[in-house]
Formats: C-alpha cells, sequence, structure tokens
C-alpha cells in the first residue's frame, strides 16, 4: 500500500516537472514581440533614411563639402544601425525562439542560422563602435560646432566602446580555448 502511495506521488511529481518544463519551454515566444518591435524599429529608420536622403538631394548644389560628407555619414550611421537591428532580429529570434524556414531559399544571408549568442555580442560591438566612429567623424568634419569639453568626451566614449569591443572579443577567445580543452 505504502510503494502504491510513493509511485503515486513520483508519478505527480513528474507530471507535474514536465508541466513546469513545458511552460519553461513556450516561455520563449515572449521574446518574439521583441524581434517584431526591431523590425518595427527599421521601417522607422528607413522612414528617417527617406527623408536625409530626400534633403541630401534637394540641397546638393547648396551644401558646403563638409555639410555634404556630415549627410552621407548620417546616411551611412542609420543604414549601420538598421543593419544591426536585422541582425539582431534574426538571430535573437534563431537564437532564443524559433528557426527560421526560408529552407534554400537563394536571398538567405549566409549568416544566417550561424550567428550564435558569442558572435552576436561580436557583431553588436563591432557596429556599436563603428557607429560610435561615424558620430566621432561627423564632429570632427563640424568641429567648430563643439568645444573641446564635448569633443573630448565623443572621443572618451569612442574608446570606451573601442576598448569594451577588444574585451569581448578577448574574453571569447579565452572561453572558446577553455571549452575546447575539455
Amino acid at each position: 500500500m505504502r510503494d502504491q502511495r510513493e509511485m503515486g506521488a513520483a508519478t505527480t511529481m513528474k507530471h507535474a516537472e514536465a508541466l513546469l518544463e513545458a511552460m519553461i519551454f513556450r516561455s520563449r515566444w515572449l521574446l518574439a514581440p521583441f524581434f517584431v518591435g526591431l523590425i518595427v524599429a527599421i521601417a522607422a529608420l528607413l522612414i528617417k533614411f527617406g527623408k536625409e536622403l530626400l534633403a541630401l538631394v534637394l540641397g546638393l548644389f547648396s551644401l558646403s563639402g563638409s555639410d555634404l560628407i556630415v549627410s552621407i555619414l548620417t546616411l551611412v550611421d542609420t543604414a549601420l544601425i538598421a543593419s544591426l537591428l536585422l541582425i539582431i532580429a534574426f538571430s535573437g529570434y534563431e537564437n532564443f525562439v524559433s528557426k527560421i524556414a526560408t529552407g534554400e531559399h537563394e536571398d538567405r544571408p549566409a549568416w544566417m542560422g550561424k550567428v550564435g549568442f558569442a558572435d552576436l555580442k561580436i557583431k553588436l560591438m563591432g557596429a556599436i563602435v563603428a557607429i560610435s566612429a561615424v558620430e566621432l567623424l561627423k564632429g570632427f568634419i563640424n568641429v567648430e560646432q563643439y568645444t573641446q569639453q564635448q569633443l573630448a568626451w565623443k572621443v572618451g566614449i569612442h574608446l570606451t566602446f573601442v576598448f569594451s569591443g577588444v574585451m569581448f572579443a578577448i574574453t571569447d577567445r579565452i572561453s572558446e580555448g577553455k571549452g575546447g580543452e575539455h
């Protein structure tokens, strides 16, 4: 009689554990709206890009050389941010929610499905450093609009991003080395 009660309790615990694990596994879908939100943000950046491009085209003959360069750098900056958001949306969705079923579509990016969390961190830092470099370059092109202290802050922030990116790469390299030894 006691053995049957213990078996019944064990079965109930296994059932409860299975339900809990199923609920935790399904909770990954709570991340999907975040990735959809990133796609909406890309659409917002597209509108900003179009506005900047239109201003560039309309002012092409009246812009000074430095204004032209700053305008182009703004377009580059916007494209980098949009690309970064797309990488995060694709990789995050595939790593944490579900695989994107595109089959062998000819336009499927080569990196899609191959960017792990560590790779995503490195790509993220690389994009942030590139965006920061573009902003820094824009600051130096329009140096007369900034105080020395403001430019120093821009350089300091950029160097912080560069240092962080290097540290991410070093720690990933170290962790990969330790993973290979086991």
